[in-house]
């Protein structure tokens, strides 16, 4: 299930894109109009240097033609619960995450007024994105956020921001061979949806319903697609396999987890 307001673009890692920013910059009010606040934390030192962690996204986004940029970040949950530092959001039209480790965001934001506050950026119509670890962190479950490493799907943290509900959101899929990883999690956990993405490529969810944009694929991973009678089968891919790929402009049905089929143009006589 996507937000009942605003929009998503959860990025699968990797160089994003000019497609993929300017998609967040027009979702933000264009570049005169749009507030961005971006959260390096996923990316902090461990252990924690007390630095603010070096984000090159703030540039990225001036070269965008973006005037307003602010950088938040602590790892104190006292100061994540303080409307001295929440108060950027209660302006923002968008926000990005950058990559790193997903559980520093669990860690320093969840059950706090910066996580309120983020959805507040959602209600007002805003934009809530992220890369690698803040893509991850979009979704309800939380792969990879064990704090030994990003191998084990299910680790010591568990709980994402579940902007996007009832899915477990994968990244690097294909530049990393994980593309059949979500495959045994699914296995076990089969309510929930498996979107695996892969670099260079995002999901744009409006409500229940994403776009794939971007230089590459999104995997899905859905239960129903191997079980008998599956409730998502059709789809514009074989039925047999555990996961079906969606490329460029393929558009999908998050609520009834079916692909959308393309519109047909008709030529006329």
């Amino acid at each position: 299930m996507g937000p009942l307001k605003g929009s998503l673009v959860i990025v699968g890692g990797g160089a994003t894109g000019r497609e993929i920013w300017q998609k967040i910059v027009d979702l933000a009010g264009g570049p005169d109009k749009a507030e961005v606040v971006v959260i390096p934390t996923a990316s902090m030192a461990v252990p924690d240097d007390g630095k603010v962690p070096a984000t090159t996204t703030p540039r990225i986004l001036s070269s965008m033609g973006v005037k307003h940029v602010t950088v938040l970040h602590t790892s104190d949950r006292k100061v994540a619960d303080s409307e001295e530092f929440v108060a950027p959001l209660k302006t923002a039209t968008a926000v990005w995450f950058d990559g790193g480790r997903q559980w520093h965001l669990a860690d320093s934001y969840l059950g706090t007024r910066t996580l309120k506050e983020l959805q507040g950026v959602l209600d007002r119509g805003g934009v809530i994105a992220g890369s690698s670890a803040g893509a991850t962190i979009i979704g309800s479950y939380l792969t990879r956020g064990d704090t030994s490493g990003p191998e084990m799907v299910e680790g010591d943290h568990t709980v994402g921001f579940a902007f996007l509900k009832n899915c477990a959101i994968d990244q690097h899929i294909l530049a990393r061979n994980r593309q059949f990883d979500l495959i045994p999690f699914i296995e076990k956990h089969p309510d929930l949806l498996g979107i695996g993405i892969n670099e260079a490529t995002a999901i744009v969810v409006q409500g229940d319903q994403f776009e794939v944009i971007g230089a590459s694929y999104v995997a899905i991973t859905d239960a129903n697609q191997w079980k008998p009678g599956g409730g998502s089968s059709p789809n514009a891919a074989a039925s047999k396999g555990k996961i079906y790929f969606l490329g460029h402009g393929q558009k999908f049905d998050l609520a009834r987890r079916r692909i959308i089929p393309a519109r047909r143009v008709d030529q006329g006589g």
